[in-house]
């Protein structure tokens, strides 16, 4: 008797909020959350990402990549409509997560459309892309001098830090700044929606959704040839 195989996972399928370490490193220095965000992203996701188109590729000979990069916007933004809906945290402290997980969420998603593209999903370079993409800096060259502070910080965070001396009012709401920034979403907006049942569910959604589509687009222009 033959085994039945094993189902291969696609890991688009799951939600995965970023890394504690991500945060620690984005409150201790909330004035460059994206830059490390997008540093991380790149080091974690694009591998991820690259495995992923690699497979498609195989599960499907002759996919263009325009239809890679669809699949991949049609489940992430699935993931980021409903990551808004699933966090249970309330006030200051639910809206910056629902924002981190979207940022995370969005950036996964333009890391599978630029492997969708042939193009390397864990070069530095897509940390550029992804700041400029999502409108954190308005050129490649901002983007990577930020990325270049950034990256100086957060080895120096490991000898120092100074989050403990700060108020974790004022941290948070920078941090919930630069992530809404970075999400493409009013980060006032969505702290109001937390403090009002239900409100986050639908404003999320909808917010979320709109967002996701409106990098997608930007991502699926930057990254094709045409």
């Amino acid at each position: 008797m033959s085994e039945a195989a094993t189902p291969v996972r696609d890991p688009i399928q799951e939600t995965i909020a970023p890394p504690g370490t991500l945060w620690s490193h984005m409150k201790s220095d909330p004035q460059y959350a994206p830059e490390h965000l997008a540093l991380d992203a790149v080091r974690r996701l694009g591998p991820e990402a690259a495995q992923w188109a690699e497979r498609m590729r195989l599960d499907r000979p002759g996919v263009s990549p325009d239809a890679l990069a669809a699949l991949a916007i049609r489940r992430f933004t699935t993931l980021a409509r409903i990551s808004g809906a699933v966090s249970g945290a309330t006030g200051l402290p639910g809206a910056v997560l629902d924002l981190g997980v979207l940022a995370w969420t969005q950036s996964r998603m333009v890391l599978h459309i630029a492997a969708a593209y042939g193009e390397d999903p864990a070069a530095t370079e897509r940390a550029t892309d992804l700041l400029v993409l999502q409108r954190v800096h308005k050129a490649a060259e901002g983007a990577r001098l930020a990325l270049g502070v950034a990256a100086g910080r957060e080895r120096a965070s490991r000898m120092f830090t100074d989050v403990a001396d700060r108020p974790l009012t004022g941290v948070m709401l920078k941090l919930g700044f630069r992530l809404g920034q970075m999400a493409g979403v009013h980060a006032a907006r969505r702290m109001f929606a937390k403090m009002v049942p239900g409100a986050s569910v639908v404003l999320g959604t909808w917010v979320n959704s709109a967002a996701t589509k409106d990098l997608a687009a930007r991502a699926r222009a930057h990254f094709s040839p045409a």
